[in-house]
């Protein structure tokens, strides 16, 4: 399991959104850059996407139209924050630390 010492009280809410069943649909673009910059690495290129590096694998995401993000990259965020060694069990403990 990654962690999350490291991360931010916010940080770590923004994770347990991307994490929680159903889908959260008030997650913020801004929120997620920021603690995908802090649990890995984010560099905007000249196209305007985002190229996200977790652990051994690395995304490109699109910036969404609105200032949340949608369903499809919530799933994506969750399925790339699993394999970086986050879960479940983040989530919880941070439910537990308020």
């Amino acid at each position: 399991m990654a962690d999350i010492q490291h991360l931010s009280n916010h940080h770590r809410d923004t994770l347990s959104k991307i994490l929680q069943h159903p889908v959260s649909h008030n997650l913020e673009w801004k929120d997620v850059v920021a603690l995908l910059e802090d649990a890995g690495t984010v560099e905007e290129r000249h196209d305007g996407k985002f190229k996200v590096t977790l652990g051994a694998e690395t995304e490109i995401f699109e910036r969404p139209r609105h200032k949340d993000v949608d369903e499809q990259m919530v799933v994506d965020l969750r399925r790339m924050l699993k394999n970086a060694g986050y879960d479940e069990s983040v989530a919880e403990a941070r439910t537990t630390e308020d």
